[in-house]
C-alpha cells in the first residue's frame, strides 16, 4: 500500500512575487505539518520562476518542487493539471492545499478527478483529527447559511482555502531547504490550449481583495452618483468600494466590484454594508470580515443578523455626516 505523507501547497505568484494567498496557505500548511509532525513542501510552476522557489523556502516550506517551463508562462487548466499530476504522484503528499483563487478554483477539481480523489473548495478552516489523521475541512454551505466540516477517505486530501482566513508567514532569510527540479516528459508539455494575449484591467487605488477597509453598496444606493459618495468615504479610510450584484448589473459600478458567491470573496478588518439587505449569496462573500457595520432603513434586513454594529436609517442622511466626521478626525 502506497504511503502518503506530508503537506504540500501550490505556490502562486503575482507580478513576479509570491502572491499573498501563497504566504497565507504556507502558514496554514505549517500549522498542519506541525500537528502531524511531518514535512511541508510546495509546488512552484511557471516560467523563469527559480527565484520564487527560494522565496517559498524563506516563507516556510521545507522542500520545493520546481516546474520551470515556457508552457507554464500563463495558467491553463491542462498544462497545470499535467504538471501537478506528475508532482503529486512523485511526492505523494497526504494533503494538498491550494488558494481559493481563479487558479485554485479551476485546478483543484480537475486535478482531483485526474488523481481519483476528492476536493473541498472554499474552506475557512483546516485542522487535523489527531486520532484518524484525517483533514477536517470546514466551509460555508447553502449560500453561507450554514457551516459544515468534511473529511475524505481518499488521498491526497485536496482543499482550497479562502483568502485572508490565515495570517501570512513572516520571511526568515536564514531558513534552508531543498529545491527539486521536475523533469518533464514530452507528453505533459503538449497542450491543446494556447494563451494568445492577456489584458489587464487598470485599477486605481487598492484592490478590493486586498483592502483592509471595504465600503459595500447594494440596490438601495440607487445610482452611480450614490456610489461616488461611497468612493469618497473609502478614499478617506484608505479602502475600496464593493457592491452586490444588482448595482453591477445596472452599471452603477464595474462588474469586478461584485462581492458574493458569484463575485469576489473578501475578508477586510472593517466592512461597511450600505443599503445591502444581506442575501445569503452576498453574505458568503463577506462573512470573513472581522467587523461588519450595516446601514439599512429596514430593521428586519438580514444583514443585521451578521453585523457587529447596525444603524437603522436612510444612508443618504448617514453617509454624508459620517464622511464629514471622518474628514474632521483626519485633519486633527
Amino acid at each position: 500500500m502506497t504511503e502518503y505523507k506530508g503537506i504540500m501547497v501550490l505556490a502562486e505568484s503575482a507580478e513576479g512575487k509570491l502572491a499573498s494567498i501563497t504566504r497565507e496557505i504556507l502558514g496554514c500548511g505549517q500549522k498542519l505539518a506541525n500537528e502531524l509532525g511531518e514535512e511541508l513542501t510546495a509546488a512552484v510552476l511557471g516560467n523563469h520562476v527559480a527565484t520564487l522557489a527560494r522565496e517559498v523556502i524563506i516563507h516556510g516550506a521545507d522542500k520545493v518542487y520546481l516546474a520551470d517551463n515556457p508552457i507554464l508562462e500563463h495558467y491553463t487548466n491542462e498544462s497545470y493539471t499535467n504538471f501537478m499530476e506528475v508532482i503529486v504522484k512523485q511526492v505523494m503528499p497526504k494533503i494538498l492545499i491550494l488558494g481559493q483563487t481563479a487558479i485554485g478554483r479551476d485546478l483543484a477539481p480537475s486535478l482531483a478527478f485526474r488523481l481519483e480523489t476528492s476536493a473541498t473548495t472554499d474552506c475557512i478552516e483546516l485542522s487535523i483529527n489527531i486520532e484518524s489523521g484525517k483533514l477536517l475541512q470546514t466551509k460555508p454551505i447553502y449560500g453561507g447559511n450554514l457551516i459544515a466540516t468534511f473529511t475524505s477517505e481518499c488521498h491526497p486530501q485536496i482543499a482550497t482555502v479562502r483568502p485572508k482566513v490565515y495570517p501570512p508567514t513572516k520571511p526568515d532569510n536564514s531558513r534552508q531547504g531543498k529545491i527539486v527540479k521536475i523533469d518533464t516528459e514530452p507528453e505533459i508539455v503538449s497542450t491543446r490550449t494556447k494563451v494568445i494575449d492577456k489584458v489587464f484591467q487598470s485599477k486605481e487605488g487598492i484592490r478590493l481583495e486586498d483592502a483592509a477597509v471595504v465600503i459595500g453598496g447594494g440596490r438601495g444606493i440607487g445610482s452611480a452618483e450614490g456610489f461616488k459618495q461611497l468612493e469618497e468615504l473609502a478614499r478617506l479610510l484608505g479602502g475600496a468600494v464593493g457592491a452586490t450584484r444588482p448595482p453591477c448589473d445596472n452599471n452603477w459600478i464595474e462588474e469586478t466590484a461584485q462581492i458574493g458567491l458569484t463575485g469576489k470573496i473578501i475578508a477586510p478588518k472593517f466592512y461597511m454594508a450600505v443599503a445591502i439587505s444581506g442575501s445569503s449569496q452576498h453574505i458568503s462573500g463577506c462573512s470573513g470580515a472581522k467587523n461588519i457595520i450595516a446601514i439599512n432603513k429596514d430593521a428586519e434586513a438580514n444583514i443585521f443578523n451578521v453585523a457587529r454594529f447596525g444603524i437603522i436609517g436612510d444612508w443618504k442622511k448617514i453617509i454624508p455626516v459620517f464622511t464629514e466626521k471622518v474628514r474632521e478626525l483626519l485633519m486633527e
